[in-house]
């Protein structure tokens, strides 16, 4: 790859002329970038307008193979934004840019990547690449992610690399399984084991994303024992050895915590009333997948309102998001008193009477997507939405059949506060008033902008 850079430098050791570097394995796409970042570095102005004497041409000549004279701010800022293979590449162009591969600040930041198929569409990072990470910066590492593919193997190997990580001070944990089973298809004590190390040797853990993993209530303990101070964001959906106790003890003790996912069956009256506690800080973002915990549960426990009514007298600004994937039969529990949820989607199929009682109990809702509702029309259902929940801005619809002169005054009630509107075009049915040449030009008209229904979903 080519880059090239223009304009006179505050450095005296930066040269008042172009210069060129050109390192092996960089993607063509990445050149307006890396021309970004130079120019906005300090040590870069833009050129002004004039002719260069023919001493500057010739300084400039010298420039183009002086890659060494690059300041080490603006080669360390280049090999921020490069993938690890072509940060090694170009360490290895001269001993000043070695230098910089080795600077603490490049490796505060790292994704280990480990697939075991040829067909992966991200490449798995070198076991000697991981090697000397571990040797040589492991003590620099604070913002750590592991990306797996669905093997049992990627998700060893990704623990053969937490238990080593003795000696660092991380803060932020991501284990990221791009397909299923992984991490819950390996042992669970070694699992649990390799995650333990992690949490007895850091104190200063502010953001973990541990969903779908074979985490347990004591590791919890360990992990609130150490972090219980700077822990403030906490994803473990999918986790099924966590029960409501282990994620009450981390409500109890962290009282810092502001972001939390979770699945339903974790989540408690006892829950709600911690995170609602006077010495805890406004949660500012509650995440609930609702699954069945069992295979062929139907029946779910009920929160009670005023559990809800203290979580939101304490957090008013909270957003209350619920992601079901339930069937029809499995989701009579819910929204039968007020609910504050604020962004809510139904990945299967949601009955009529589900979809009325939105209206009466969910105030706060601003966000919905139905995916599917089955072949009645849900026009009382839509208008009730719109008449009663005043903060509506975005809804999605999809298999769902809704007359355009119900969509259109829905429309009209919502108005221009309803910046998001995905609605197939299946899903509107002409009737007298309207027909489907007709509709956008009235929705765009209360909208304000120019709409058209969608010929594929957008979320």
């Amino acid at each position: 790859m080519v880059v090239f850079l223009q304009g006179p430098a505050r450095d005296p050791g930066f040269p008042n002329l172009v210069i060129l570097f050109i390192f092996g394995g960089m993607k063509r796409n990445r050149l307006s970038f890396m021309n970004k970042v130079l120019q906005s570095s300090p040590a870069v102005k833009q050129p002004k307008l004039g002719c260069h004497s023919s001493l500057s041409q010739t300084h400039m000549r010298a420039a183009l193979l002086d890659w060494g004279n690059l300041p080490h701010h603006v080669v360390l800022r280049i090999f921020q934004y490069l993938p690890l293979i072509d940060r090694a590449r170009a360490s290895s162009v001269c001993r000043r840019w070695n230098e910089v591969f080795h600077i603490p600040d490049l490796w505060r930041k790292f994704e280990f990547e480990l697939n075991q198929s040829a067909a992966s569409y991200f490449n798995s990072t070198h076991p000697d690449l991981i090697q000397q990470i571990i040797k040589k910066h492991a003590a620099h590492l604070q913002y750590v992610s592991f990306k797996v593919d669905s093997s049992t193997e990627s998700a060893e190997a990704a623990c053969g690399i937490l238990s080593q990580l003795v000696n660092c001070s991380i803060q932020t944990l991501g284990l990221i399984s791009t397909a299923k089973p992984s991490f819950l298809n390996m042992s669970k004590s070694h699992f649990v084991s390799a995650l333990t190390v992690l949490f007895v040797n850091s104190i200063s853990l502010s953001s973990i994303k541990i969903e779908d993993t074979p985490v347990d209530d004591p590791s919890l303990s360990i992990l609130v024992a150490n972090n219980s101070g700077t822990l403030r964001r906490l994803k473990m959906s999918s986790c099924p050895h966590v029960s409501s106790n282990g994620i009450l003890c981390v409500a109890d003790h962290c009282q810092g915590l502001r972001e939390l996912a979770l699945n339903y069956y974790m989540l408690s009256d006892k829950l709600l009333l911690a995170l609602s506690n006077e010495t805890h800080v406004n949660l500012e973002h509650l995440r609930i997948d609702v699954m069945g915990e069992n295979a062929g549960q139907i029946e779910f426990h009920s929160i009670k309102r005023q559990s809800w009514d203290a979580l939101i007298k304490h957090s008013p600004g909270v957003n209350v998001v619920m992601y079901f994937f339930l069937y029809e039969e499995e989701m009579e529990t819910f929204f039968k008193e007020e609910t504050p949820v604020t962004h809510l989607y139904f990945g299967r199929s949601v009955s009529k009477e589900i979809l009325g009682r939105l209206g009466l109990n969910c105030p706060r809702l601003t966000e919905l997507v139905v995916c599917a509702n089955g072949i009645q029309v849900i026009d009382t259902e839509l208008i009730c939405i719109a008449e009663h929940c005043k903060n509506l801005t975005a809804l999605g619809l999809s298999e769902c059949e809704v007359s355009c002169s119900a969509f259109i005054e829905f429309v009209r009630l919502c108005g221009r506060k309803l910046t998001h509107l995905s609605i197939m075009e299946e899903v509107l049915i002409p009737d007298d008033v309207y027909s489907l040449g007709e509709i956008h030009t009235e929705v765009s008209k209360y909208l304000g902008r120019i709409w058209f229904p969608d010929v594929m979903p957008l979320w």
